[in-house]
């Protein structure tokens, strides 16, 4: 069995990572709202780092984590 080893930096990325077109250009991932994730979900997350980081930020914010994720959000 393979043991599990978070990527640092992956999820300094993810902190830091802006909603690239949209309603919520410009906006940090984790500063959307929950119910936008969902219709994502719902609808469909768009192919490629974007997409991924939008379904990695919804179950995040499903999961009642985000407080693990501002502590790397760069000031």
């Amino acid at each position: 069995m393979q043991e599990f080893k978070p990527n640092k930096q992956a999820l300094i990325d993810l902190a830091n990572a802006r909603m690239q077109y949209g309603k919520y250009k410009g906006k940090l991932l984790i500063e959307i709202p929950e119910p936008y994730y969902v219709w994502y979900r719902q609808k469909g997350f768009p192919p490629g780092k974007l997409g991924n980081q939008l379904a990695e930020m919804y179950e995040i914010k499903a999961n009642g984590l985000e407080k693990l994720i501002w502590p790397f959000v760069r000031k």
